[in-house]
């Protein structure tokens, strides 16, 4: 019998399935058994059980008759036959001695539950734990620095008696001690019900048939809030282990691999305030689970709820929303208060005045103060509030067309030659605006703004025409009767977005962010055949497609080519006769220092190249404006 059943359930994307194999596989602890539980998945997982199973015990079972992550859950614990369990995610993984670690809180401490820190990823195994291991070895390198090579967490330090009887109560009031402080690292410290769970923790089985502990198969998907608050309310024995990590993987692709959160959204708040006061009227009066989710309750309402009432278009939230966010809050003891920022207890009290209007005021209060705290400490913050709160209300001026190049870095590629061609020949129609963060001789007198200056914002809010060759702001607000036209600005041969597995660089949201901005191009321009179908992949994009070739690249076909090619040969140095050679390297995306903000290294071996070219050629450099 294995000493530590892992359950695992899993419906969909088997490719985050075999980085959660994977996990397990590279643990040093080898006595566990993977109850690998099947629940309705599409996707064949055969090859990786029995890739795996040549090196673990997994044993697979299939939910029948039922769905959800809480009958899968309690399945597999059916199913488990070791002294303790552990639920592992499919979409998840953990660090490389996790379950040792955990084991040896038992082994050496007697432990009943034992939980673990989290860390949050939003990548792959293979790409995040490296990084993360060295954070932590760093880490550890400052503490031994600061308290020596023998310290220890206060939490793990005893003590010696003489006197039995003061051992006994020493060690009463320990397991208390050690019960509030898993109450609070579990439930209290969390802002969301969503991210009370019990992944990451060790449990004995036996302690769950005792007290008849299973999910709720009602719930959708705050079933672990009920699990946690009922094992939280018994008097075990818990321990915390600082030194391993559950690794908890967010979906950066919400659009193809949704999380059931992601999926649900906000569809999800009745469950949620149905499984909240059912916890809450469920546990111990007295206990420390109570008075942790308290915490959560309020922490909920001030932060995430609140601002809804005066942000969110959907009425719900200031009316038969607002009915039940105040029947939850008028749960809370008075004593919960104690401590918290002066501004949740106004934002409760408003509440349970019984008036919508009170409440919305004091969160339109609290959240102005937060608003002119911004506009005087962060950069372009007053331009972005006239944009939301002044220009936007102004009409669409019909006769404006705004450009922007690489984020207003440069006139340059298609938005160059569009603007030269309209310019000249309907110039007494339009006005143009270019975005450019230095000043440039324009051709036929076009107007140019300051990214995230105030004029800027102006136009942003009311010209009818846009022409860009990047994604324009996420913040940007596109209006019934604008026209976008989204130029990009080059053959896609490296991938983009969707085809992209993991953006190590960019935001984590980049996926989410590109998709719903890309709703917004009315016209995506296409060098080529090739182009449009990638472009159409990549950025899932369904509206018009010009595949015309490039604007920018008329000039290689222009009457004068000749003449400008020998102006530019002149410009850059090259000697009549030469012939050239172009390296235009794109941005490497696991070349970085952080995000946004990338590394370039030069991959010619210039060298190699001078002594097998000779002297019959020159190399252009041409690097990407990142």
């Amino acid at each position: 019998m294995a000493r530590v059943s892992i359950i695992v359930p899993f419906k969909n994307y088997k490719h985050f399935l075999a980085d959660c194999l994977a996990s397990l596989d590279a643990q040093s602890f080898r006595d566990f058994e993977v109850v690998l539980v099947l629940d309705g998945n599409k996707e064949d997982v055969s090859d990786l059980t029995e890739e795996y199973g040549k090196r673990m015990q997994i044993n697979t079972v299939k939910l029948e008759g039922k769905t959800g992550v809480a009958a899968a859950r309690n399945l597999g614990i059916e199913n488990a036959k070791g002294e303790y369990v552990f639920f592992l995610d499919s979409d998840d993984y953990i660090y490389l001695e996790t379950i040792g670690d955990l084991i040896e809180a038992v082994d050496l401490e007697g432990a009943d539950v034992v939980y673990c820190k989290k860390a949050k990823s939003y990548f792959k195994r293979d790409i995040f734990l490296p990084v993360f291991k060295e954070q932590l070895e760093q880490l550890e390198a400052e503490r031994i620095a600061l308290l020596g090579e023998d310290a220890d967490d206060a939490e793990d330090m005893g003590e010696s008696f003489e006197d039995e009887e003061a051992e006994a109560a020493f060690e009463t009031a320990e397991i208390g001690i050690r019960q509030r402080n898993a109450a609070k690292y579990l439930v209290g410290k969390k802002k969301i019900f969503g991210t009370i769970s019990v992944l990451g923790i060790l449990i004995r089985r036996d302690i769950l048939e005792r007290e008849h502990i299973r999910f709720d198969e009602s719930v959708l998907i705050y079933s672990d809030l009920l699990f946690v608050m009922k094992l939280l309310d018994l008097d075990l024995n818990f321990r915390r282990r600082y030194s391993t990590y559950y690794i908890k993987r967010t979906h950066n692709d919400p659009v193809n691999f949704p999380a059931l959160s992601q999926e649900k959204g906000e569809d999800a708040f009745d469950e949620m305030v149905d499984v909240v006061k059912k916890a809450y009227t469920n546990s111990r009066p007295d206990g420390f689970a109570r008075e942790a989710l308290e915490k959560v309750m309020i922490n909920y309402y001030s932060l995430t709820y609140a601002p809804r009432l005066r942000r969110s278009t959907n009425d719900a939230w200031r009316k038969e929303r607002l009915v039940k966010i105040r029947e939850v809050i008028g749960l809370v003891d008075n004593s919960a208060y104690k401590g918290m920022a002066g501004y949740k207890k106004r934002l409760c009290k408003a509440l349970l005045s019984g008036s919508a209007k009170k409440a919305t005021m004091a969160v339109n209060k609290h959240l102005a103060i937060k608003k002119v705290k911004r506009i005087f400490t962060k950069k372009h913050e007053i331009a972005k509030y006239f944009y939301k709160n002044r220009f936007l209300s102004k009409p669409l001026r019909d006769n404006v067309v705004m450009f922007e190049s690489f984020f207003g870095k440069s006139y340059s590629d298609s938005p160059k030659y569009i603007y030269e061609y309209l310019a000249k020949n309907y110039s007494d129609r339009f006005e143009f605006v270019w975005v450019l963060e230095k000043r440039h001789k324009l051709p036929y007198g076009g107007k140019q703004v300051k990214r995230f200056s105030v004029a800027y914002m102006k136009y942003l809010a009311t010209a009818k025409y846009f022409v860009f060759n990047v994604k324009q702001p996420n913040w940007f607000m596109k209006r019934e009767g604008m026209v976008f036209l989204e130029t990009w600005h080059g053959t896609p041969l490296k991938k983009l977005c969707f085809d992209v597995e993991e953006v190590f660089s960019a935001s984590p949201m980049y996926k989410k962010n590109t998709f719903i901005k890309s709703r917004e191009w009315d016209y995506l321009i296409a060098a080529n055949e090739f182009s449009s179908k990638t472009f159409r992949r990549c950025y899932k994009y369904d509206n018009q497609m010009l595949e015309y070739g490039y604007p920018r690249n008329d000039i290689l076909h222009a009457p004068d080519r000749d003449e400008k090619e020998a102006f530019f040969r002149k410009k850059l140095g090259i000697p009549e006769g030469k012939k050239t050679i172009l390296y235009a390297p794109t941005w490497r995306d696991d070349e970085y220092y952080e995000n946004g903000k990338y590394k370039f290294t030069l991959k010619l071996d210039l060298d190699l190249m001078r002594k097998e070219l000779c002297d019959e050629y020159v190399v252009l450099l041409r690097t990407q404006y990142y």
